[in-house]
């Protein structure tokens, strides 16, 4: 696959700012949006989550069922960090969070390409130059956020293909992709185990749908 890495962009500092990573025809967040960027986008335009409106976004137990008061700024009923992922996001908000950071939800193919094909020319981490791999980090599924009871903080966790963070595994990412009223969710979240951060493991979701394993990242022309 055609494909170079030409540069990291650092539009600010630190983790909950934006990093974006360069490929060929697009760049993307080197980790998933976070609680702190997401809530700088909120206040300043004045938008209230789904979730805030309706009283809790959701977590499987019986079913799916409502956690009262679990929003982006507390995915778990606590405050969070500003460099946790922001979750309890519906695709129609990521959509909006990215086209006003100046990009976009990626699609499919975007976010396949940059999650297990390296393109870099001088990759890290071991990682080697157009080879395709089977995970986001690599041949095995080592060092992602698996089968865990919550999701950690951006950047904190193996660094994998392309150098971006979590592309497998901490929460899922909305997609741009629509099949109707549903949207598609790539990489799998800290609840499921590895195979959900392969690239069959990608799922359609309810593009309405708010819950504490869905986020995202952003893409950018």
């Amino acid at each position: 696959m055609r494909g170079f890495l030409f540069g990291i962009v650092l539009v600010a500092a630190g983790p909950a700012a934006a990093e974006r990573v360069e490929l060929d025809g697009f760049a993307v967040d080197r980790w998933e949006v976070t609680v702190g960027a997401f809530t700088a986008f909120a206040e300043r335009t004045g938008l209230v989550t789904e979730a805030e409106r309706n009283g809790g976004g959701f977590e499987w137990g019986a079913g799916w069922e409502r956690r009262p008061g679990w929003t982006y700024k507390t995915p778990q009923g606590r405050p969070a960090s500003e460099n946790e992922p922001a979750v309890h996001v519906t695709w129609g908000e990521a959509q909006a969070f990215c086209r006003d950071a100046g990009g976009r939800l990626p699609t499919r193919e975007e976010w396949a390409s940059a999650a297990y094909t390296e393109q870099r020319t001088a990759p890290s981490a071991g990682f080697e130059q157009e080879r395709s791999y089977t995970y986001p980090v690599g041949d095995e599924p080592d060092g992602m956020n698996n089968n865990r009871s919550h999701h950690v903080e951006v950047g904190t966790t193996k660094e994998g293909v392309n150098g971006l963070y979590d592309m497998g595994a901490n929460v899922w990412e909305w997609v741009a992709d629509r099949q109707g009223d549903d949207a598609l969710t790539a990489g799998g979240s800290w609840w499921y185990g590895p195979r959900a951060t392969r690239i069959d493991g990608m799922q359609w979701k309810p593009a309405s749908f708010y819950a504490v394993y869905v986020g995202f990242r952003c893409v950018y022309e």
